[in-house]
């Protein structure tokens, strides 16, 4: 007897852009590619828990973009169910849901419909799958009619309905779509919080009995439990993420309820890597041939801040994206701004300055810019 296959995911972000640089492409080829893992392992069920897209109104690239992923995986044989997560419009994400569904596309965008599943069926019984779409505190406890604070509140809330539901289906198995910051994940410093009013995290135990959950929110992929789980964002969105390896779980139900749950890797359109050092070693290593088509963030240990340092790296390093620089062996103390400029005339001010932000005093050249533009203030005042 065949069992349910789900493919859990979340966190598409499309549109999202990577210190300024489009990642459409990239967006595409990674999606795009779970049609074929549809088709392998002949997925049931593609979820996406939460943030399908990086902002509420997506401009026409990054729906189009979204259209034709989600066509290729509907047509490789699987049903699609989507919550909207703190990043995605509801309201927009949930036009002409009904519409939809009809096509095998779900989307549970309503906070007061969160207890009415999406059914599946296999040769076991039915399955129950639930949405709960992003939960602001203070607009849902006013839907939901109760006096829960905080996220870890108006969740329990809608996990109660949740299983009030649940109850009244036996021999139904369950999945949950969730996108919260659940106690025990570990975030990255591509999310946008979603403390609002209150503490941010929620207990895993409000999702006690439910045979699987299938988490959004935090980008990298994490295991809190067996049945609870991150699946993680299917593309990197910050050098915090360097290290992760983008995966998406494949998530097997039998008759009993969840039977396992299997990575499935995803591919790397374009690897991100850091690098350290002064800007002419930087250009000129040999050692860094193989980071030379990743997206990189330089780190420069010049003594003096390089000028033009950006389009310089991106001479040999064309994806160099992120640039700052620490002076090695560190800089001196920071005293308070009416400390550094007591007793100093305003040209003595301006040099300490031009040092403070580029380590090194300005050329002659630079000094007699300043005086003329002290002068011309000068005049200015007097006129």
């Amino acid at each position: 007897m065949a069992d349910v296959l789900i493919l859990h995911t979340s966190d598409w972000h499309v549109g999202r852009t990577f210190h300024g640089r489009d990642l459409l492409q990239e967006q595409e080829a990674v999606l795009g590619g779970l049609a074929d893992t549809v088709a392998d392992e002949r997925v049931d069920v593609v979820v996406v828990s939460g943030d399908l897209f990086d902002r509420a109104v997506p401009n026409a690239e990054a729906v189009a973009v979204c259209s034709r992923v989600l066509k290729r995986i509907r047509a490789a044989g699987a049903q699609i169910v989507i919550t909207p997560g703190n990043h995605d419009s509801a309201a927009r994400l949930g036009f002409l849901g009904a519409f939809a569904e009809a096509g095998g596309l779900h989307l549970r965008t309503r906070v007061a419909e969160l207890h009415e599943p999406v059914l599946f069926a296999d040769p076991h019984g039915p399955v129950a799958v639930y949405g709960i779409p992003f939960l602001e505190p203070e607009t849902a406890r006013h839907v939901l009619g109760v006096e829960a604070k905080g996220h870890g509140g108006v969740l329990t809330e809608a996990m109660r309905r949740i299983k009030l539901d649940l109850a009244a289906r036996a021999g139904t198995r369950s999945v949950v779509l969730a996108h919260a910051f659940v106690t025990g994940g570990e975030p990255c410093e591509s999310e946008r919080t979603i403390a609002v009013g209150g503490v941010q995290d929620v207990s895993g135990a409000v999702f006690a009995g439910i045979d699987y959950v299938a988490l959004g929110h935090l980008h990298g992929q994490q295991t809190l439990a067996g049945h609870l789980r991150y699946s993680g964002s299917p593309v990197a969105y910050s050098f915090s993420e360097a290290r992760h390896h983008k995966s998406v779980w494949l998530v097997e139900l039998d008759a009993g309820g969840l039977a396992g749950v299997e990575r499935r890797s995803l591919p790397v359109p374009r690897p991100l890597s850091t690098v350290s050092g002064a800007l002419d070693d930087l250009v000129l290593d040999p050692d860094h041939e193989r980071v030379e088509d990743h997206f990189l963030s330089v780190t420069l240990t010049d003594r003096v801040r390089p000028l033009d340092a950006l389009r310089r790296l991106q001479r040999r390093f064309p994806h160099a994206v992120h640039v700052e620089w620490r002076p090695e062996g560190g800089r001196t103390g920071e005293l308070r701004f009416a400390e550094r400029v007591r007793g100093r005339s305003d040209e003595e001010i301006a040099c300490c300055f031009v040092e403070d932000v580029r380590g090194d005093q300005p050329n002659p050249r630079e000094l007699d810019l300043l005086r003329e533009a002290f002068a011309a203030a000068a005049r200015e005042g007097d006129s």
